[in-house]
């Protein structure tokens, strides 16, 4: 029996027709009405969803709220689907291991079933999850991330580091993927600092005349130290022009800094649906890919829709995964808010704030909403002396949370933090004590050589009263 491999699976002229070039992302959605982006939005849906009631995770988890095939017609009836999240995921895979029931392979006939492109999640909030993408949706998946590349003026001229990590996670290869299949860069795979020594890669990165630097905020700041502590001064021996990656709530201007000027783009995106949102050169925001990622804002607490400007969860439905694993109302539990003001570049997308910490490692300390993943970037933005290392530890004392910061420093570690505390008073409403520790003497709470993603809290509370 011919089976279909992952070439045959994919229509890539039809995959082109219906999403463009990377290169054309601009004039596109410049020429796409509102109106007529939600008529494609809404053809879309109602295929994902088509496939969506084969598959036996929504049959179990919309029969349970009494939902029938038919009762949701369009995207003006999605917020009668009930909301998931990783919990749900993981309980089916503990229901059904090793898969769970989510992806719908059981949909296709034996001769028509697509290869199964299989990654997991990192495993920061626990137990890894497992990723699945069948040909059509993985290569639309990377084809969202080259349009943003693309925006960013990233192209096939360019020398590209990725510090993006490998093994059984998504992203290294999906960013490989994305380079390799769209842009067409050169493109130079370190990984992590487990993967290839951050003191190789600086030396890599030099020999070979890296212009293009990609990955997670804080390790790529963290390889800018390692280049001075080498002797090798950013801006000059490693001409850095374009930094693209998840950037979150580091400071765009700090990290240009570190790296002798270069241009920092913001993304957003997680393992399960990709490329959602990314910045372009008005860096007024980052422009949701909305024919592909249909995203509302939903309170953190009540789940309800939140007004445009306020933060809260964002939740994505893919409008472009209707072959494996169908992403209808996912809450990533990454907090944002929709920004108000106009599109500088008169692209008809809306756009998001970015990044602004994650629900379920939010800490609330004495009645305010704390991220912790924010506070270094308050931190480093107008103190040169301090890193970007930092790690927060939470204890209970007295019958209080008390929250600790404790950051790295190119001074003297006995010098007044006075400034750093008030700093934080005056932004989050709140007392956080700070302490100062040298350069590389966080590195073993934060893992920041050997993850993807650094720690950046430590809950040491107790229920001891």
């Amino acid at each position: 029996m011919t089976q279909l491999n992952y070439f045959d699976a994919v229509d890539y002229p039809t995959l082109i027709a219906e999403y463009g070039r990377p290169e054309d992302f601009v004039e596109r959605f410049k020429r796409l009405s509102r109106d007529e982006l939600r008529a494609l939005q809404n053809k879309r849906f109602k295929h994902v969803m088509d496939f969506a009631w084969k598959v036996p995770f929504y049959q179990r988890l919309w029969g349970a709220q009494g939902i029938e095939h038919g009762d949701i017609r369009s995207l003006d009836d999605i917020t009668r689907l009930p909301v998931y999240s990783k919990s749900d995921l993981m309980i089916s895979v503990e229901l059904h291991p090793p898969m769970g029931d989510f992806h719908g392979l059981e949909a296709y006939t034996p001769e028509m079933r697509p290869p199964l492109i299989f990654q997991t999640t990192t495993g920061t909030t626990g137990r890894p999850q497992p990723l699945l993408y069948g040909p059509k949706s993985r290569e639309i998946q990377n084809l969202l991330l080259a349009r943003l590349y693309a925006l960013q003026g990233i192209n096939r001229d360019d020398v590209v580091h990725s510090v993006y990590g490998h093994g059984l996670v998504n992203g290294g290869h999906y960013v490989r993927e994305t380079i390799l299949h769209w842009i067409g860069a050169h493109f130079l795979s370190a990984g992590t600092g487990v993967e290839t020594r951050s003191a190789n890669q600086v030396d890599l990165m030099k020999a070979f005349g890296t212009n293009v630097l990609l990955g997670f905020g804080d390790y790529i700041k963290h390889l800018s130290e390692v280049a001075r502590a080498a002797g090798l001064e950013p801006g000059h021996d490693i001409k850095i022009g374009t930094i693209s990656g998840h950037i979150g709530a580091e400071s765009h201007s700090a990290m240009s800094e570190a790296w002798g000027g270069a241009e920092v783009f913001d993304w957003y995106g997680v393992g399960d649906t990709g490329a959602i949102a990314g910045e372009g050169p008005d860096h007024a925001g980052l422009y949701v890919q909305e024919d592909a990622q249909f995203i509302e804002i939903l309170d953190i607490d009540s789940g309800r829709p939140v007004d445009d400007g306020m933060s809260g969860n964002m939740v994505c439905t893919c409008l472009y995964k209707d072959d494996i694993f169908p992403i209808i109302r996912f809450n990533t539990h990454d907090v944002s808010a929709f920004r108000l003001d106009g599109s500088p570049l008169d692209i008809n997308l809306r756009r998001i704030a970015g990044f602004q910490g994650r629900s379920d490692n939010m800490v609330k300390l004495r009645g305010i909403n704390i991220f912790p993943t924010g506070i270094g970037a308050i931190l480093t933005e107008n103190h040169a002396e301090l890193s970007s290392e930092y790690i927060c530890m939470l204890k209970r004392k007295e019958g209080r949370e008390d929250l600790t910061v404790m950051i790295e420093t190119r001074g003297d570690t006995s010098a007044s933090v006075e400034a750093f505390e008030a700093l934080l008073r005056t932004r989050l409403g709140v007392d956080i004590t700070v302490k100062l520790a040298d350069p590389g003497a966080l590195a073993d709470l934060t893992q920041i050589e050997s993850r993807q993603k650094p720690i950046r809290l430590i809950d040491q509370r107790t229920h001891v009263k």
